[in-house]
């Protein structure tokens, strides 16, 4: 019986210890994740969606940005969205690529790579909350 016992013993905690580390690399990628789907709905002129990936807080900030980009034609190039850390209860995410705002077939690319996004969870969605 003992000899049973120890693998089944030596299972279920590798099973714990696996399911564990595969949470927190979801976590991340749920807040990368908001961040790029925050920038395709800003991309996509999609009010709705942008604020349904907003803080409250946040939202009036996001419909302005929105409001920026209305009379230009944008895309998204290359955009990657990856967490970098933590900042109190922020989870910190920053993207590589651009924001293509087109106006008259002039092309102005915006670089994401100087923002720094802080993302939060609330009520198991994760939602963009400001920048720094």
């Amino acid at each position: 019986m003992r000899r049973l016992l120890f693998p089944l013993l030596l299972i279920f905690i590798v099973a714990s210890a696996l399911s564990g580390c595969s949470s927190g690399g979801a976590s991340a990628d749920g807040a990368a994740q908001a961040v790029q789907s925050y920038l395709q709905a800003l991309s996509a002129k999609d009010a709705a969606k942008l604020a349904n990936l907003s803080c409250k807080t946040w939202e009036s900030q996001a419909t302005m940005e929105l409001d920026s980009f209305q009379a230009v034609a944008t895309t998204l190039k290359g955009v990657v969205c990856k967490q970098t850390g933590t900042d109190g209860s922020n989870t910190l995410v920053t993207c590589t690529g651009q924001i293509v705002a087109s106006y008259n077939g002039e092309n102005q690319n915006l670089d994401l790579s100087g923002r720094t996004y802080l993302v939060t969870q609330q009520g198991g969605e994760w939602l963009v909350c400001g920048e720094r």
